[in-house]
């Protein structure tokens, strides 16, 4: 804990003292991620909560309260919020465990887990998008995002200049995007960022970066995650699942359930480049390494949906000839 983060845990300590009912509770490390915010877990007599640390110069704290009240107000498992300050960047939420999904995921268990996980995505995709102020997935939005594989992967880890064709793929993934149902988009709906809750639904946190966005993105977070693999078949397997909720509850049409699974690839790819330069950009800018150690499997997925189009020739090959990024799968 560095000196800045030491005086906000003596912040924090002093705010929570109006509201704890034990002065013996305990207050310990819950987690981190890959932003500024800080979790801890607070216990006190039989009743435990999760005090989230979020720096107000950081952090969109009124994204995060807006979205959490919207998901709960449609009966999806997000944490309560029980108190907030937002001056100071301090909420208490409830507590949905420290186990997520991909503690539990196994070949056993994974059926069930990402079932229920698409059940949950479908009820989130079913949220009305007009009454609800959240960003717009736009076109500048994405763009935005997949110039991160070229600043800082390509440019900043790997020392490569971007092919001139560069700019046309790009604009290529983006399109796919724009022509898909708009739905609302967690972002990161992924095993990280689901919890396992026996005999409930899902826990879903990390959702405050929200936006109105392509109906495939969250559902390829959810079976093409970075954190762990599947084989086609699983995935195809669960892709099936999906698309039949989907047009069961209206979200699809015949003829978008078709060309699902085409949106499904390329809205993937879009998701794994912008990925490839976000871990690079924590390694290098944030000081947090660990993330270049998925690096690897979100290359292959790339390497995997570039040979089935044709119109990803040129980046397929412009991969697979880079020696510096061969070195890296």
């Amino acid at each position: 804990m560095n000196h800045k983060q030491d005086i906000r845990f003596q912040q924090l300590q002093q705010w929570l003292q109006d509201f704890v009912t034990d002065k013996n509770y305990s207050l310990t490390p819950a987690s981190s991620d890959a932003s500024f915010r800080r979790y801890f877990r607070l216990q006190q007599m039989d009743a435990s909560f999760i005090v989230m640390d979020s720096p107000p110069e950081h952090e969109d704290n009124h994204a995060f309260i807006h979205v959490a009240t919207l998901l709960e107000q449609y009966g999806l498992n997000v944490p309560h919020i029980y108190e907030q300050d937002l001056q100071q960047g301090f909420l208490i939420l409830s507590d949905l465990g420290n186990t997520p999904y991909l503690s539990q995921l196994s070949i056993e268990t994974a059926d069930e887990l990402y079932k229920k996980a698409i059940d949950s995505l479908i009820t989130l995709q079913l949220i009305p998008c007009e009454n609800h102020s959240l960003p717009q997935y736009d076109a500048a939005l994405l763009q935005r995002e997949i110039l991160l594989f070229d600043d800082w992967f390509l440019q900043r880890h790997l020392g490569l200049h971007p092919p001139e064709w560069l700019a046309a793929t790009f604009e290529f993934l983006t399109q796919n995007a724009l022509e898909q149902p708009q739905v609302i988009v967690h972002r990161d709906f992924h095993s990280r960022n689901l919890m396992y809750l026996q005999g409930q639904k899902p826990g879903i946190i990390d959702f405050q970066d929200a936006v109105i966005g392509a109906i495939s993105y969250d559902l390829v977070s959810l079976l093409r995650d970075v954190y762990i693999q599947w084989s086609s078949a699983e995935q195809q397997q669960w892709v099936g699942y999906y698309i039949e909720q989907a047009q069961q509850h209206g979200l699809l049409t015949t003829e978008q359930a078709e060309k699902f699974p085409r949106w499904f690839d390329l809205m993937g790819l879009q998701r794994h480049l912008k990925i490839l330069g976000i871990f690079c950009r924590l390694n290098y800018r944030d000081n947090k390494p660990n993330y270049m150690n998925d690096l690897a499997l979100t290359l292959n997925y790339v390497y995997q949906v570039c040979e089935r189009y044709p119109e990803l020739q040129n980046l397929y090959q412009y991969l697979i000839e880079q020696p510096k990024i061969a070195a890296i799968i």
